[in-house]
């Protein structure tokens, strides 16, 4: 099943609205979803969410690949 629309959020798993005790970050992720649903004309489209994660997580998803 495919969503209507969707905003694409590259975050680390578990954490989909941002960092915790970020709220600046969360409310800026929450106000671009809320803009992303009408802006979206095409069914299934699929916008990337320019935010950027502060911290590198590439360490994070390589030790739960090395704990699989």
């Amino acid at each position: 099943m495919c969503p209507p629309r969707s905003l694409f959020v590259n975050y680390p798993m578990g954490n989909p609205f941002g960092p915790p005790n970020m709220a600046d970050v969360q409310r800026d992720l929450l106000r671009t979803a809320l803009q992303t649903v009408e802006q979206i004309t095409v069914p299934g489209q699929i916008v990337d969410y320019d935010g950027e994660w502060p911290r590198d997580f590439a360490d994070k998803v390589t030790a739960s690949l090395l704990n699989m």
